[in-house]
């Protein structure tokens, strides 16, 4: 990072703060260009996110928590902002992820509180929002990461044949997506992205900029089939179960619980496919290799949530027959953990 880019942050910070007596920690880095310190003054801390313009975008952050922290969304409050130059000083929600609390005696609990929050996030008017629908191109595109990254990283060439069957399949799976009840979606509801706050019993919620309106399962497929962290099938649809009921009424109707648990496994399967794609890309493009080792679990998730669906199979065998062998040899298998 350059001194110029540091001695903006300072005078930024001096300002805002008006005193230059603080201290600023850096904090290890995620998957995007954005920085995060934390910054001590007179015993109150707050975080920075440092987001450089020509990198960074950090106007759609700032629009989405605004109106998600005048709607009751529990996000971190913003202190000071500087759009133009990329900075914003935001309230301080601590270190502790939900995913350093989760054992099999904690787990119940903890997403019971998430799966409260998700469906009060849910509750929030979409026209409201000014959120960009998740279109069918977007779902479609999503998933051609696989085709796109993960099929060229093993040296996979497919057939017209292969490559229609795939194409029918990401028909099937978006259009599955479009037909469910459309909401906000966070995007990225897991347990490295909610937080626990000293004495609150809301979860801090991180890293949403990425927000949508789309399928009211896209969040709760994507903290209980967590990219990073596994539990048994049979708990996880007990948890669909919990969450299920805790929808409104127009979100059940002529929608029993066997079908929203097919309209979950669809958008999981949508997004392990995509997350397949991604983790590679984040390697191969952007030099980023600690997705890699969680590759294993993602495509035990796709083997697993596909099994019960017919229409499903023909690519599920096309992934078995061409992908699998060449995949287990480049990243691994996933030793399955009961949970």
């Amino acid at each position: 990072m350059n001194t110029q880019r540091e001695q903006l942050i300072q005078t930024w910070l001096t300002s805002v703060l008006s005193s230059d007596q603080f201290e600023i920690n850096f904090l290890a880095g995620d998957a995007s260009f954005r920085r995060y310190a934390r910054i001590t003054l007179n015993n109150k801390t707050f975080m920075l996110m440092d987001a450089p313009p020509e990198k960074e975008d950090c106007r759609p952050f700032v629009a989405i928590d605004e109106f998600f922290d005048t709607n009751g969304v529990r996000v971190p409050h913003i202190v000071a902002k500087d759009l133009d130059q990329g900075l914003l000083l935001l309230e301080d929600f601590g270190d502790v992820l939900l995913s350093t609390q989760l054992n099999d005696q904690t787990v119940d609990v903890h997403y019971a509180q998430s799966f409260k929050q998700l469906v009060q996030l849910q509750s929030i008017a979409t026209a409201s929002s000014q959120l960009p629908a998740y279109v069918y191109e977007k779902l479609i595109s999503e998933m051609e990461l696989l085709t796109d990254w993960l099929l060229p990283s093993l040296a996979i060439q497919v057939t017209d044949e292969e490559h229609a069957l795939i194409k029918r399949t990401f028909a099937i799976l978006a259009n599955a997506a479009l037909a469910q009840p459309q909401v906000i979606v966070h995007r990225d509801f897991h347990s490295r992205n909610l937080m626990i706050l000293e004495g609150e019993k809301d979860q801090g919620v991180i890293d949403f900029q990425d927000a949508v309106i789309g399928a009211d399962t896209y969040d709760l497929i994507s903290i209980t089939r967590d990219a990073y962290v596994q539990w048994g099938p049979e708990r996880v649809y007990a948890w669909f179960k919990v969450f299920y009921d805790l929808l409104p009424e127009s979100a059940k109707q002529d929608r029993d619980f066997d079908q929203f648990k097919q309209d979950a496994d669809f958008m999981a399967i949508q997004r392990h496919i995509k997350i397949l794609g991604i983790f590679v890309r984040l390697f191969e493009r952007d030099g980023k290799s600690g997705y890699l080792k969680d590759l294993p679990r993602v495509m035990w998730y796709l083997l697993e949530e596909a099994k019960p669906y017919p229409e499903l199979q023909s690519f599920m065998h096309f992934i078995h027959a061409r992908v699998l062998p060449k995949f287990e040899e480049k990243y691994g298998t996933y030793e399955v953990v009961a949970a």
